[in-house]
């Protein structure tokens, strides 16, 4: 039997996958496709969630004491299950908002399936829309492709001049990896030439080749590299773009300056609180652990708020910051990293001890050069100094 070890209403966010790990593309380096494998009775058509499911999913979210509701739609690729799918979400979200809560959706998505009637629709119902988007067409095509091999840039970018017709709300989720890390301007002027938003998220990939190895495919970002590239985007954007763009990571460690959350999981120091839903209603530790051994159980047998309390899932969270071996405990720069995601925590120490993250090196890299940096711009916009002059002041030292 599972234990509940707390009663109170733990907060949580959940990344629901109404379509499981289904796809149209075949990203080489996802890590998500894999996990139709926890289905082996399914066929790729039969992952799509019931309304069933969705409607006892949707009521039991839309009771969290929240005043605001957020609902994340990912996938595999969600767009795969039509506007009717999303037009019953609308419906159902409706019907069970009886108390005025705001209700916000988030749609993760590759855009190559997005037309006029998609953008129309996410317009009307105010969606923010995450686009995988990897970069200029020699670098996104690298990986991104469909099944046949042919490369999916110039379908995601009439997807993208659909949202901009629209003037639909999204943000650029690019991955990171050993291809394209290499161009980090190349990136960022693509980014703010041709993307159309100034809202961008750099996404390190790593792919361990098994448990507790430290080699990883050829695809996944080197540390150094990974810290290389944002110490020069970094450069580029404190001279010229602060107040213009805005790049997940930088908006970490301002936080920190400013005393905020940092506002991203992976880099606070304990973690737990962002789970995942698969398409029949079972309910996981983390988008980054759906698997058995973090199988908390389904919602059709159980409330997510119970899940959430589970002893297993609150140590799951707790751990984040118990197994932080003693090297990251001592390191100057923990308070902006608190040694980053678990998932990329299967390296050794430089004296032996386990649980180092991959990204270790690149990290500290990053984080050491930006403090000076951050340090100053922190304290100038609390005196309300304009962006500009700040960012003269940078192009002068």
């Amino acid at each position: 039997m599972k234990t509940v070890v707390n009663h109170y209403q733990t907060p949580y966010v959940t990344v629901t996958k109404p379509i499981g790990a289904v796809c149209n593309l075949n990203c080489e380096y996802c890590f998500y496709l894999k996990k139709q494998e926890l289905y082996p009775e399914k066929k790729s058509p039969d992952f799509r969630m019931s309304e069933a499911v969705l409607e006892e999913y949707i009521r039991q979210y839309m009771s969290k004491p929240d005043h605001q509701i957020s609902f994340v739609w990912q996938g595999g690729e969600p767009t795969l299950l039509g506007l009717d799918f999303f037009r019953k979400i609308i419906r159902i979200q409706n019907r069970f908002n009886t108390e005025g809560k705001v209700v916000n959706n988030s749609l993760q998505t590759n855009a190559v399936n997005l037309d006029d009637q998609w953008a129309r629709f996410l317009k009307k119902h105010h969606f923010l829309v995450g686009v995988s988007l990897d970069g200029p067409e020699h670098l996104h095509n690298k990986y991104r492709v469909y099944n046949s091999g042919k490369g999916s840039f110039k379908d995601v970018m009439k997807g993208i001049a659909c949202l901009r017709k629209y003037n639909v709300d999204y943000n650029i989720l690019c991955s990171v990896n050993r291809f394209n890390a290499d161009h980090p301007m190349v990136m960022y002027e693509f980014l703010k030439n041709k993307s159309g938003t100034n809202y961008w998220q750099f996404i390190p990939i790593v792919d361990p080749l098994g448990p507790a190895n430290s080699k990883v495919a050829d695809y996944s970002v080197l540390p150094e590299q990974y810290g290389n590239f944002l110490v020069e985007i970094f450069n580029h954007w404190i001279q010229y773009d602060i107040g213009k763009i805005s790049v997940q990571i930088f908006d970490v460690v301002f936080n920190r300056f400013m005393g905020l959350p940092s506002g991203l999981c992976l880099f606070d120091e304990t973690c737990g609180t962002a789970l995942a839903l698969e398409h029949n209603g079972d309910f996981y530790s983390c988008d980054h652990y759906v698997d058995s051994e973090h199988f908390l159980g389904n919602v059709m047998d159980l409330s997510m708020q119970e899940m959430v309390n589970l002893e297993q899932q609150q140590l799951f969270g707790q751990n984040k910051k118990t197994t932080l071996p003693a090297y990251c405990q001592q390191c100057p720069v923990k308070v902006f990293c608190n040694g980053g995601c678990p998932k990329n925590r299967f390296i050794s120490t430089p004296g032996g001890e386990p649980g180092l993250n991959y990204l270790c090196k690149g990290y500290r890299q990053f984080f050491t050069y930006v403090i000076p940096y951050m340090q100053y711009l922190s304290q100038q916009f609390s005196l309300g100094t304009p962006f500009a002059q700040i960012m003269q002041h940078f192009n002068e030292v």
